[in-house]
Parts: C-alpha cells; sequence; structure tokens
C-alpha cells in the first residue's frame, strides 16, 4: 500500500465508530498508529524510570575517576621525588637542631630577669612583680614563663614592650592585661604580661 493510499483510508476512518472493545476490528492503519505511540511511550517511561538513574550513575563513576586520576597523579608525583623530600627533611633536621643549640642554658636565667629588670627601670616603670613560673617541656625546647605586672604610663609601657623584644635572648610576650591604677586618673596603667623565654631541650632532640 502507497503512502498516498494510507492517508486516504486513515481520512475515511470515523474515530467515533472505533470500539475500544474490540481492537482486532480496528482498520490496519490506526492499528499501526497506536502501535507506535504506545512505543514511543513506553521508550519514554523506561528513560525517565531506567536509562535516566544509568546516566546520573555514569555521569558520577565519569566525576569519581577524575578525582581518582588526580590523586594518582598527585601520588605519584610524591612518590618520584619521596628521595628528594627525604633528603630535604634531613637537612631541615640538622638545621634546626643547630638553632635549637644556639638557644642558652639554665644559667643565663639570672641575667635575663636583671635584663628585663632594668628595662623597665630605664623606661620609667615601677614593678609590682616578676616571678618566675614552672618550666613547661616541649619536645626540642623548654619553655620558661615569667609573670610580670608593671605600672607606668602608656608611653613607658610601650616603651618596655619595644626594649623587651630587642633583647638579645628570645623573650615573646603573651596575655597582656591593662587596667588603670586609679578610676579617676587613666594616665597611671597597671600591665600584667606573661613572658616567655626559652631553651634548649636535648634530651628532646635526641629522642
Amino acid at each position: 500500500m502507497s503512502l498516498a493510499e494510507s492517508i486516504e483510508n486513515l481520512r475515511k476512518v470515523d474515530l467515533s465508530d472505533l470500539d475500544l472493545n474490540n481492537i482486532g476490528s480496528w482498520p490496519a492503519i490506526i492499528k499501526g498508529i497506536v502501535f507506535v505511540l504506545f512505543f514511543i511511550i513506553v521508550l519514554a517511561l523506561g528513560y525517565n524510570f531506567h536509562l535516566k538513574d544509568l546516566q546520573a550513575s555514569l555521569e558520577r563513576s565519569e566525576a569519581e575517576e577524575q578525582t581518582l586520576k588526580q590523586q594518582f597523579t598527585s601520588k605519584a608525583f610524591q612518590a618520584a621525588n619521596l628521595e628528594a623530600y627525604k633528603e630535604q627533611m634531613k637537612e631541615m633536621e640538622v638545621s634546626f637542631g643547630a638553632l635549637l643549640r644556639q638557644l642558652p642554658s639554665d644559667t643565663e636565667v639570672p641575667g635575663l630577669l636583671e635584663d628585663v629588670t632594668r628595662t623597665g627601670l630605664g623606661s620609667g616603670l615601677e614593678f609590682e612583680e616578676i616571678k618566675l613560673l614552672p618550666e613547661v617541656a616541649q619536645q626540642f625546647y623548654i619553655e620558661l614563663p615569667i609573670q610580670i605586672s608593671v605600672v607606668g604610663g602608656y608611653h613607658d609601657l610601650a616603651t618596655f614592650v619595644s626594649g623587651v623584644a630587642s633583647l638579645p635572648r628570645i623573650v615573646t610576650l603573651h596575655d597582656f592585661e591593662l587596667k588603670p591604677v586609679d578610676a579617676e586618673n587613666s594616665s597611671v596603667i597597671r600591665m600584667s604580661v606573661m613572658a616567655k623565654t626559652y631553651r634548649y631541650n636535648d634530651k628532646g632532640l635526641e629522642k
């Protein structure tokens, strides 16, 4: 049957004459159209309920593949340069150990206290407290905390902090607390601060 004949037969069909309970009696052209529509619907439903999930799973797998490739490239680069990293670590350990050995010993602590006191007095401050606290052992060094409380003007306190930072020995200042000595006179300030100096821990380095 030619296409023209099929179209002509289709025009002659009266849809009101079609009986849903007797599909077998429908014209062949109508059956074909219904079959094609049914096939399209099945494909659409199959895509939505199955192929779409497969597509999403494929996209996730592709993204995971890219991540694994990047991880592999990074680890391959690290493995190729592992020996160089080991050599760098050895050099750093040697340099670090040399720097740690430059830290002073216990015998220099009294001299440090004298330097801090002299710096404070030279800045015009009055010492209320300067007290050594228990040592804090770290792996490669030991912290020597010093609690300091001084009274003076704001600029004098700034001069003192700058002077302590300029001492030849490493001293760091922590936990600043500034309060007026007298509520009616805010020009005189009490500063409490924790100073920390450090000494070499040879036992820690040996470990």
